[in-house]
């Protein structure tokens, strides 16, 4: 069987989220299986095929063009669909697709298109005029109308699709993500020197992610503000690490004009390690997201060993269970009466750092690698 998988994600310079995934799956997917051929498809104006070197197996390749990414998705891909990702591979009988993207194949071959969610449907306003209109430009329901397989992360993505775009039920199948790994925290000088640059104190409260509306970065700041005006005893930091996104100007507002701006930490993009090492020193994980198609930070925390507060609604409750206390993300007070029982209530903590590790060896990547490969085995027998 040869499978053509669209690679270009991974081309990012900093992982996270969708390229996080695609990494861990298609790592997985090749320990897996030595039988069958794979060719992974990615796309840069520079000859950077290198970066991919980590994927190359007796039976992977990388095969890549060098468009300017704008030539070739608004011009080539959306315009004149052409080339066609399978052709350039060297012809796949099924081409995978970890995240919507531009991409044509041809009608002979089956296409296997992954969801991570539908929030720029559901919440549009929590993105940029920029990020609407490149959605929009994919084609999403066009997009999906031509897959074989629609392959959703959670049953609340599944949902959606059913909901939203009136996509028939037996056409999308669940594989939950796994849980990522977490890389070696650092060293004892450098993680002083990290603390020191950045002047952190052990046993903060601790967020990642990007900052943008979708992530109640400003809920957050709001509860932690009330919690500190309450409990003026529990004078912690609140640490925020994660990439600038879109329409993050008013979450910086409402930081500076907080009375504890100085115990307010943003930290920006931090390296795996440094992830690591912050989750290791956390008093808790905070996590009051609007909506998500799976969430992977507050599973990293349950894994970690981090209680862990986020949000009642979307996929959140489905994928941290028992193990988390959640809240109404859209009340500022249930996120500010959690944080302040979970810093209190040494039993509740034990507790739930104990259910939080049991939760997050559910997902694994081995398990979700498994069910790819059965789909695309059920697929190429349909032929």
């Amino acid at each position: 069987m040869k499978i053509g998988i669209d690679a270009r994600v991974l081309m990012d310079r900093n992982y996270s989220g969708v390229s996080e995934y695609t990494a861990n799956l298609l790592s997985e997917i090749l320990r897996q299986d030595q039988k069958n051929e794979y060719s992974l498809f990615c796309n840069s104006f520079k000859h950077q095929e290198g970066r991919l070197d980590k994927w190359k197996r007796t039976n992977s390749k990388v095969i890549g063009t060098h468009y300017a990414n704008k030539i070739f998705n608004y011009l080539l891909q959306k315009c004149f669909r052409r080339p066609r990702l399978d052709k350039v591979v060297g012809g796949t009988g099924i081409f995978f697709a970890p995240h919507l993207n531009f991409l044509n194949v041809s009608s002979e071959t089956k296409l296997v298109v992954t969801v991570h969610d539908l929030s720029f449907l559901r919440y549009p306003e929590f993105f940029s005029c920029r990020k609407n209109i490149w959605h929009k430009a994919i084609g999403v329901a066009r997009l999906l109308k031509r897959a074989d397989r629609i392959v959703a992360v959670s049953e609340n993505t599944k949902h959606d699709l059913v909901e939203i775009l009136k996509i028939a039920a037996d056409k999308i199948q669940v594989i939950y993500s796994g849980n990522n790994f977490l890389a070696a925290p650092l060293g004892d000088a450098e993680k002083n020197q990290f603390f020191f640059k950045n002047n952190l104190n052990p046993g903060f409260i601790f967020s990642v992610g990007n900052i943008e509306p979708r992530k109640n970065i400003g809920g957050l700041i709001k509860a932690y503000e009330d919690l500190r005006k309450r409990r003026p005893d529990l004078r912690m930091q609140l640490v925020l690490a994660g990439a600038k996104g879109w329409k993050h100007r008013q979450i910086f507002k409402t930081w500076k004009n907080s009375p504890y701006q100085e115990d307010i930490k943003f930290l920006g993009y931090i390296s795996p390690s440094e992830k690591a090492t912050l989750f290791a020193t956390a008093a808790v994980f905070a996590y009051p997201s609007y909506y998500e198609g799976f969430g992977f930070p507050p599973l990293e925390a349950l894994g970690a060993g981090v209680p862990v507060i986020s949000s009642n609604i979307s996929s959140l409750p489905e994928v941290l269970g028992q193990a988390a206390l959640l809240v109404n993300p859209f009340r500022v007070e249930d996120i500010s009466e959690s944080l302040e029982l979970i810093l209190s209530d040494n039993n509740l903590r034990t507790n739930l750092i104990a259910a939080g590790k049991k939760q997050a060896a559910l997902f694994t990547w081995e398990k979700a690698a498994q069910h790819y490969l059965e789909l695309f085995k059920e697929l190429d027998e349909k032929k």
